[in-house]
């Protein structure tokens, strides 16, 4: 037997709850884990709560990454005693997920612990840093560099916006920092590295087609109004990546941004995004990522704590990454 938080829905009652679970049960997969750290994302807390239809089956077991060992493993690639990462792939969703003491994935989705990480650095990081390296690893590879002009990132003090401040001011870019805890959460920001702190109530509302032209590159975890006038703001070749839906799925914007300034949107996936591209992405998270800076930015809590703080997470309360070491 071991602890997970578990899903269920029978005659319309959503209900999660932390139990004991039986090995048997686990889902199947050729390489099992014991998992030392999950962590509590955006999407997590709308499945603990139930607020979005993000759960495909039940019983389901939430979060979307883990970090562990290897127990017993049919995979080529690893063997009994290994440290692997987990991030994304449906589990959480389609596939039991992290925030338990056991798993059994395909072996497929896993990548190795990198070298430069131990397990609660790599979950200080988890998805949320993870999706934060692809928007700038996408942002490159558009052409954006430091001297063309500001970076704006929104959402900044949660989990994708804190990784990406302190990674692109390491990179030497100029970041805006978007919030709608300014007051509570500036000195943070700015110890993360941002120049500039803006509030989110300059966004978050119907805007003009065109506004003016503010950054050369967005990293957008909101969508909705944010994303529309992130584009709008956005000067003449620049590049707005999209990750995320706080906000909001809709995008209520117009196409002037990209037919008069040449704007390019860029989406980012990162769950299921191929493994060559995953392994890149944690490679420059070692050494882009100033380490130092994670010290601020995770909160850790238990297991058993994990559905108490998905509430204030989705309520806005809720400053970074939050680790959930499983086994307490």
């Amino acid at each position: 037997m071991f602890n997970a938080l578990v899903i269920n829905k029978a005659d319309n009652e959503y209900t999660t709850t932390f139990t004991s679970v039986a090995e048997s049960d686990l889902p199947e997969g050729d390489v099992k884990v014991e998992v030392l750290y999950s962590t509590l994302n955006y999407k997590d807390a709308l499945a603990i709560t139930g607020k979005s239809p993000v759960v495909r089956r039940f019983p389901m077991v939430p979060g979307i990454d883990f970090v562990g060992r290897v127990s017993e493993s049919n995979h080529n690639e690893y063997k009994a005693g290994d440290l692997v990462v987990l991030n994304g792939w449906g589990v959480g969703e389609t596939h039991w997920g992290g925030l338990s003491q056991k798993a059994s994935v395909n072996g497929d989705w896993l990548v190795p612990l990198p070298a430069s990480f131990d397990p609660k650095l790599a979950m200080a990081i988890g998805t949320a840093g993870y999706t934060a390296m692809l928007c700038i690893l996408a942002l490159e590879r558009q052409g954006i560099k430091p001297e063309m002009g500001k970076i704006l990132v929104t959402g900044a003090a949660g989990g994708v916006g804190s990784v990406a401040v302190a990674i692109l001011s390491k990179l030497g870019y100029d970041v805006i920092a978007l919030s709608g805890r300014v007051e509570e959460e500036s000195d943070y920001l700015k110890s993360l590295g941002a120049s500039e702190i803006m509030h989110r109530d300059e966004l978050q509302h119907p805007g003009k087609p065109l506004a003016k032209e503010r950054w050369v590159g967005v990293v957008d975890v909101v969508g909705s109004h944010v994303l529309a006038n992130a584009c709008a703001g956005t000067q003449y070749g620049g590049v707005v990546t999209a990750c995320g839906l706080a906000a909001g799925m809709d995008f209520p914007a117009t196409v002037a941004p990209f037919i008069l300034r040449g704007v390019t949107l860029v989406g980012i996936d990162s769950v299921m995004c191929p493994k060559a591209k995953r392994l890149e992405a944690w490679k420059r998270l070692e050494t882009d990522l100033d380490v130092t800076k994670l010290q601020n930015i995770y909160t850790e809590i238990g297991l058993s704590q994990a559905q108490g703080v998905a509430t204030e997470l989705l309520e806005g309360k809720v400053r970074g990454r939050v680790i959930v070491d499983v086994n307490r």
